[in-house]
């Protein structure tokens, strides 16, 4: 058996069933090997931050690694974006990367690069496999390395000659790990802090916004009148429905702080401390009250269940709880129906559209970015869904993620929105939905420009722009046709201004198999 053969085994024995790729020669031998263990799908991205999106959409859902196969340095060049954000939201992958054979790379050939130092930038665990009898423990350790925790990208670096020799053998007998997380002085630290002040909040990160975990933070919430707060951009939110609800800390700084004012003690589950998302002249980095105290119960990435459920218990639970202890109370307008909602379409109107048409069990991919500023509290009614952000603020996310979540989760619908100018980094993987026939829903929100950076001129506190400068925040010379793009990708597309309209069409795309594209003119708020 050759290393190929033996790797993709070792994979499917620990769990691995999709494999995301854009190959190159490299790794010829490992394509040519997925004939060999069909349980292991092999899926087609045109461009490598598709691969690795999608590696990361995958993981979000289904809880456990996918595996991706990229092309030497410059494959993986392409794909680090999303590695980037992958790694901020602690998902696992393994990340597979082909390299020249071991006795090539001293010719220097034209494809020749430091592949393990651009590996390392975004990963938690790099390896080069240089010997095929240990390529077995090589992806034993990979798989391992990538579930932490916390969640990483783990990258195996596969010389061809590794690949191609025979000798190796596949492992088996793996069983997933499933850690614990609990530090008894930081819970005993945290639960004095709530008994002894009622300015209080907890700030949760990912792991814990399940609705597990959700029903025990809200029942410390009611206990101790703690304020509940999540991040600004998880990795995996779950939310509506009978889910106990959560406030986002804000993207502005000065909203953040805003949110944090006159907080005594800051209990922080599984998240970092709020920071603001750039510099800006003049104003505060760190955004923790200098007058509060920053508890940190369970660091980013680690599980949150156990110390969730200890801090609970170290409670004095004999206190009668507040109203609202389970379930999500309202805490906006009731759901228009979809008959009711007509117009122009502005972001609000989006946003009620969203609200009044969200199917049980969506899956949201969201880099809606300025358009979407209203969606967060137009859903907050909607039947129980997952919301998957932009953790690491690296744009060109909300598609590919959407194709991974859609490959996790086949039974469930996924909902893209999509601003303009992002879905115009990784736009190949309508190509991928279509192939696939994933039932994916795409919202392209059209205003013509990079939006959210008008914005941030204004902030950075620069001079006045100028015909030259807003011609780089401008992508409406020429338009770009979303309903052409769809189509030549073999996805139904159309365009849609009226929310009228884009409550017929929201119906049809949810109601059909496959993926659709829905091109929505919406003009900028900024």
């Amino acid at each position: 058996m050759n290393g190929a053969q033996a790797l993709i085994r070792t994979l499917y024995n620990c769990g691995i069933e999709v494999c995301f790729t854009n190959p190159g020669t490299s790794e010829m031998h490992f394509v040519a090997a997925l004939d060999d263990v069909p349980q292991v799908k092999g899926v087609l991205a045109l461009f490598e931050g598709v691969v690795t999106g999608a590696a990361d959409g995958y993981g979000r859902i289904a809880g456990k690694p996918a595996a991706t196969l990229l092309h030497l340095g410059s494959g993986l060049g392409n794909g680090v974006a999303n590695l980037h954000n992958a790694k901020r939201a602690f998902t696992p992958i393994v990340n597979i990367v082909g390299d020249h054979a071991t006795y090539h790379t001293q010719y220097d050939p034209p494809l020749a690069s430091d592949i393990a130092s651009i590996a390392r930038a975004v990963s938690g665990w790099t390896r080069s496999a240089t010997n095929t009898v240990n390529l077995g423990n090589d992806v034993l350790d990979a798989v391992n390395a990538s579930y932490g925790p916390p969640g990483t990208v783990a990258s195996l670096i596969l010389p061809a000659d590794t690949s191609w020799n025979d000798g190796a053998e596949p492992l088996g007998g793996w069983s997933r790990p499933s850690p614990n997380f609990i530090e008894a002085d930081a819970i005993d630290q945290a639960a004095k802090a709530l008994a002894s002040s009622r300015s209080n909040a907890l700030l949760l990160g990912s792991n814990a916004l399940t609705k597990a975990n959700l029903v025990l933070a809200k029942r410390i919430s009611a206990l101790t009148g703690a304020k509940l707060l999540c991040e600004t951009f998880p990795a995996k939110l779950e939310r509506g429905g009978s889910i106990p609800g959560v406030e986002r800390l804000g993207y502005l700084a000065e909203f953040m702080e805003l949110q944090l004012s006159g907080v005594d003690n800051l209990i922080v589950i599984g998240a970092k401390a709020p920071v603001s998302f750039f510099a800006y002249p003049g104003k505060q980095s760190y955004l923790v009250p200098e007058t509060c105290s920053l508890i940190e119960v369970v660091p980013p990435g680690l599980p949150t269940q156990q110390s969730l459920e200890a801090l609970l218990d170290s409670i004095n639970s004999s206190r009668s709880p507040e109203n609202g202890l389970l379930g999500n109370p309202s805490k906006g307008p009731e759901l228009p129906s979809p008959t009711q909602i007509s117009g122009d379409l502005n972001a609000e109107l989006f946003a009620q559209v969203i609200g009044a048409t969200l199917p049980e069990g969506a899956i949201i991919s969201d880099e809606s970015n300025t358009s979407g500023l209203f969606v967060a509290s137009a859903t907050v009614n909607c039947p129980e869904h997952t919301v998957l952000t932009l953790t690491g603020g690296a744009i060109g996310q909300g598609l590919p993620v959407g194709v991974g979540a859609a490959m996790a989760a086949p039974d469930r619908p996924v909902l893209c929105l999509e601003s303009d100018g992002s879905s115009m980094y990784t736009i190949q993987s309508l190509w991928t939905q279509a192939r696939e026939g994933l039932n994916v829903t795409n919202i392209i929100l059209n205003n013509g420009s990079y939006a959210v950076l008008n914005m941030e001129l204004n902030r950075v506190g620069a001079q006045e722009p100028g015909p030259a400068a807003k011609r780089m925040l401008d992508i409406s010379d020429p338009d770009i046709n979303f309903v052409a793009l769809g189509q030549s990708m073999g996805i139904p597309s159309v365009r849609v201004d009226r929310a009228e309209a884009l409550v017929k069409e929201i119906g049809k795309a949810f109601s059909e198999p496959g993926p659709h594209l829905i091109e929505t003119m919406v003009p900028s708020i900024i």
